[in-house]
């Protein structure tokens, strides 16, 4: 399938398919609608990830130090109280289940990534902090995207305070991730980069992105669903090609929210088919 069929196929979706394939430090082969703004979802968790591990380069924090784990968290509207996550909405039993314990930073990113765990994204804000999020989307020169508020603050999101991305400011966070193992950058180290990397490749959920490359394939990826929306935002790893990006972001009635795509998701096998038209064309993005 060429760029210009995809294109074709994609005008008959209903709802706003936004794209993004590129090379990871070159322009983008092909674009649709990048910088079209779309409801982040669980994709601000990458995010979040790049601002824990600049705390702990910057020596702000430590990784490795245990912090509770609790479910009631200060709301990023102020003078509301504080609000708390539902265990049913939660994709993760693992985080839950040390609720009154003390569990490292490290392993509540980790969490946060690879299985989605709303409660631990919330437990990495509170010691990163909103700001710090913010400044990561500087760094990487997006343009629109907004990460305003943690997951389930239902009293910021009625007041208008959201969360936001774009298809091109996912690509460019991402692939600054992967640009800067090579070549030292503004997120972080070489090393952190890397460790950064590592956790997205281990992402559980591959229903969207990852079903569209062969059983394998290297790619750092996050991410997010709820209904009317989903989301895939990676960096592939071809043994045969450069790395690329590729990001598709979905507002339509396709989505079904499910976490796994086992409900026969129209936005997952769109996604898939995009990353398998990407891969298809890896060596002449």
């Amino acid at each position: 399938m060429t760029w210009d069929e995809l294109d074709a196929h994609l005008d008959e979706v209903p709802g706003t398919v936004s794209a993004y394939v590129g090379r990871v430090g070159a322009a983008p082969t092909w674009t649709r609608h990048a910088d079209a703004t779309h409801y982040a979802a669980s994709t601000m968790k990458a995010a979040v990830l790049v601002a824990l591990h600049r705390a702990a380069e910057a020596g702000t924090l430590d990784l490795d130090v245990p912090v509770p784990v609790r479910n009631e968290f200060d709301s990023a509207l102020p003078g509301v109280p504080r609000f708390s996550c539902a265990r049913h909405y939660d994709n993760d039993e693992a985080v839950w289940g040390r609720i009154g314990a003390g569990e490292p930073l490290r392993w509540l990113a980790h969490r946060m990534i690879v299985r989605s765990s709303n409660l631990a994204t919330n437990l990495v804000i509170d010691h990163v902090g909103l700001p710090a999020v913010a400044r990561v989307w500087d760094l990487t020169g997006a343009r629109h995207s907004v990460t305003g508020r943690g997951i389930e603050d239902f009293a910021a999101r009625e007041a208008g305070v959201t969360n936001l991305v774009t298809a091109a400011d996912l690509a460019a966070l991402l692939g600054a991730l992967a640009a800067g193992v090579d070549t030292p950058g503004a997120l972080a180290s070489p090393a952190g980069c890397a460790a950064m990397l590592d956790v997205l490749c281990a992402q559980e959920h591959r229903d969207d992105l990852a079903a569209g490359l062969p059983e394998g394939t290297r790619i750092a990826h996050k991410n997010g669903w709820v209904r009317g929306v989903r989301h895939g935002a990676g960096v592939v790893f071809p043994d045969d090609a450069p790395p690329y990006a590729v990001v598709v972001c979905t507002t339509a009635d396709l989505a079904d929210g499910n976490p796994t795509g086992e409900e026969d998701d129209d936005a997952c096998r769109l996604i898939a088919r995009v990353s398998a038209v990407a891969w298809d064309a890896r060596r002449d993005l």
